[in-house]
């Protein structure tokens, strides 16, 4: 057996020595020659060497951290590292300061990541009290588990499917019903993000990389807003940053199959929470391995086409089931028939992308277009390193195309494959997200952070190495990134320089000390300051909107959580939103659905989309998932209901959807059911089982409204619904429950006119 040798050595001689010694061994055989830590472990893994004679003092990657990277690499793991050195054993730099410092750093920031996550969780009530009142659903029987049923009876579920809430179901079991034990699963399962990113963005491109990706991520505001909160996206960007761990560990193997499997299942995870929105990363991980696989193209493929089909079956395991489930279910809220499938290509498909026809397309950040993501609702929630991600993405083409010419540039170039992932991740779902006519919330943007964090953390590291390997033009082009960066941070700010406007004097002061630093391209020993001062001054701006976002409440509570200033539209304030305008108007963005409108009698609030009455979020109760908390004269209400209902399964029927339904399910024990879905459109329940369920003494009271609501604005089954209430059941007066309201609450579409549907029958 020939033991293959490759030698580490930043002198050309000594390695010339060794080679002419092991070369004249019989079993011995030189594979390759690097003259770095960098190439050392690039050459480990190509290849596939027995052992490594490795110099303890190189430029660059040092011998001891080269080693680190061969023997915890899956794929190196079995190479025997010799390590040799002509210093004395007291000058060689040992590895433990070196270590302990890095992960000192990483414990550090993801110290920093669980205390934005859930500073006082407490405070945060329900969160978003339509997916609460569903939690608490699914806590009461396995099949309301299974399909994510929004209300105890199971009569629909919620618009998503049911991944993203099983863990905050398992939460409320084990700590009680409480808000915070909803929102407790997602801070856990931010900090987790935060860890596997650096892990991925440390394969690709080293320590400090993964730790300036880590802190990149942490300090997004966007996604601090949302992993307060207990939407689906924070578990949705977990499984895709998993994924894209497993992938890079993929492509450093030489089968890669299992881990590129196992990206394929997360992935699949992913759809599970949020559908189609993971799906949106496929085009950006199926290029990334066919750059970054090991093994002739057909190999790759083979392997690509069996990781498609663990996707499929991951992501649509749910689909299948519902269209197959023998007995009765749910109503799969949010579709047009009940069905999973057309939830995937409708509402939370094609729905988003080109806006749905049957219910509302409102966009809470700004109307479609590539500016949507600086405008004022967006721009300071996720934008504030995209110009920054631009010039790496330009650089990172230019060296493409130099070296498809034969042109090599100075300093080892990190892996293809790593910028064709978070590249395209990040290119392709800004676009989406840009574009899109249908819904579109500011949060949803929480999925682009991991892309521009990781670019970030790679032009960072392709710069310090260009620079280190002798090219002028790094530091200059760092300088300039710097500059632009900290220019766009100034426009974000001065939009509302009464808020915090002291960050703008802290950027500006930050940029150009580091671009003092960084243009000189002077000696080594500058470039760690230079570095330092340059993230001070691209990530002040973020770190502030980050940290505001603890002390401070939104105007629609949990269903819609943004970061920042109080004026934005649909934003967050310290009370009840920011400042409207003097009249209303649908906000830039939003659309009413073709022959929708206003139901006679029914008036917008004084001054909506801010300052609205109702709720600790300044919300009307479950007004866009905003306050969860009664009324009084809707607890008289549900009081009398089940008082009077005596043994009927369904205690009480709310019209106007699970926006008004929600604050009646948290608060009471009994069954109590949302009539159509999340905003009353959906057919569920049918006409055919009000009938039934009244005849059959399931059900006696149902809450409507005296002068149409949502109900009478959307048409179809609730217009329905509420035709069939006004002739078939009997107005309960207000003194019969002590309530003083007999009409709709006014925009929540919800009713205090409660119906008794036993006396005429």
């Amino acid at each position: 057996m020939t033991v293959k040798v490759l030698l580490a050595d930043d002198q050309a001689l000594v390695r010339a020595g060794f080679r002419v010694l092991i070369d004249s061994a019989p079993d011995l055989t030189v594979v390759g020659e690097a003259a770095n830590g960098h190439d050392a472990v690039r050459l480990a893994r190509e290849t596939l060497a027995d052992v490594v004679l490795m110099d303890v003092r190189m430029p660059g990657m040092d011998g001891l951290a080269a080693t680190r990277e061969i023997t915890c690499d899956e794929a190196t793991a079995g190479v025997r590292v010799l390590v040799l050195t002509t210093f004395e054993i007291d000058e060689t730099p040992p590895s433990t300061p070196r270590a302990l410092p890095r992960r000192a750093a990483l414990a550090v920031i993801l110290l920093l990541a669980a205390g934005l996550y859930g500073w006082a969780l407490g405070s945060l009530g329900w969160g978003n009290s339509y997916y609460s009142a569903a939690v608490k659903s699914m806590g009461q029987s396995w099949t309301n588990f299974l399909f994510g049923a929004y209300d105890p009876a199971g009569v629909i579920t919620v618009d998503k499917p049911p991944a993203a809430l099983w863990p905050q179901v398992l939460s409320t079991k084990m700590f009680g019903l409480h808000g915070w034990a909803m929102i407790l699963p997602q801070v856990l399962e931010g900090v987790a993000t935060v860890f596997l990113l650096h892990r991925t963005v440390r394969l690709w491109a080293g320590e400090a990389a993964g730790l300036l990706a880590a802190l990149v991520l942490t300090l997004t505001p966007i996604t601090v807003a949302i992993n307060r909160d207990n939407n689906p996206d924070t578990l949705l960007v977990l499984t895709l940053v998993a994924a894209a761990y497993a992938l890079t560990r993929a492509m450093r193997t030489t089968s890669g199959l299992r881990w590129f499997g196992g990206a394929g299942f997360l992935i699949g995870l992913g759809f599970m929470t949020k559908m189609l929105a993971a799906w949106m990363v496929i085009p950006a991980f199926a290029a990334a391995w066919l750059v970054g696989a090991r093994g002739p193209w057909l190999g790759r493929l083979g392997k690509l086409l069996i990781g498609g089909v663990v996707l499929v079956v991951s992501s649509l395991w749910w689909v299948a089931m519902v269209a197959l489930w023998p007995g009765s279910r749910p109503y799969i809220g949010g579709s047009a028939d009940g069905s999973a499938w057309d939830l995937v290509i409708g509402y939370n498909g094609l729905g988003r992308i080109f806006g749905g026809e049957g219910g509302f397309s409102i966009s809470f950040g700004g109307a479609a277009g590539l500016g949507r993501l600086f405008n004022d609702q967006v721009g300071g929630q996720v934008s504030w390193l995209l110009p920054l991600c631009g010039v790496a993405l330009v650089l990172v083409l230019a060296v493409a195309v130099l070296r498809w010419r034969g042109i090599t540039m100075p300093g080892e170039p990190l892996a293809a494959a790593g910028w064709v992932l978070w590249g395209t991740w990040l290119v392709l779902c800004g676009l989406v997200f840009a574009t899109q006519k249908g819904i579109f919330h500011p949060y949803y943007t929480t999925q682009l952070a991991p892309a521009v964090a990781a670019v970030t953390a790679g032009f960072a590291t392709t710069l310090a190495r260009a620079h280190r390997a002798g090219a002028r033009w790094a530091l200059p082009l760092g300088a300039g990134a710097v500059a632009v960066t900290t220019a766009w941070a100034y426009v974000v700010i001065a939009r509302v320089p009464s808020w915090n406007g002291w960050v703008a004097w802290l950027v500006g002061a930050a940029g150009m000390a580091a671009i003092v630093l960084l243009l000189p391209a002077g000696r080594r020993r500058r470039l760690p300051a230079a570095f330092g001062v340059a993230v001070l001054a691209v990530l002040s701006a973020p770190a502030a909107w980050a940290i505001s976002v603890p002390g401070s409440t939104s105007m629609m509570g949990g269903a819609n959580p943004t970061a920042g200033p109080p004026t934005m539209p649909f934003g967050r304030g310290a009370g009840g939103g920011g400042p409207a305008p003097g009249g209303f108007e649908l906000p830039e963005g939003m659309q009413l659905p073709p022959g929708m409108k206003l139901p006679e009698g029914m008036e917008l609030p004084e001054g909506f989309p801010g300052g609205l009455p109702g709720g600790n979020s300044g919300m009307p109760p479950g007004l866009f998932g905003g306050g969860a908390e009664l009324a009084p004269d809707q607890r008289k209400i549900l009081d009398y209901a089940v008082k009077q209902s005596g043994s009927a399964r369904i205690k009480l029927a709310a019209e106007g959807g699970a926006m008004f339904a929600s604050s009646f399910i948290l608060n009471s024990d009994a069954t109590v059911i949302g009539m159509g879905g999340f905003i009353g459109i959906d057919d569920a329940p049918t006409l055919q089982q009000l009938k039934e369920w009244t005849s059959s003494g399931q059900l006696r009271f149902v809450l409507g409204s005296g002068r149409g609501g949502f109900g009478a604005m959307m048409g179809g089954a609730s217009t329905q619904r509420s035709q069939w209430l006004k002739e078939n059941c009997t107005e309960v007066p207000g003194a019969a429950y002590g309530g003083s309201l007999t009409a709709s609450s006014p925009m929540t579409g919800g009713g205090t006119t409660l119906y008794d549907c036993a006396a005429k029958h």
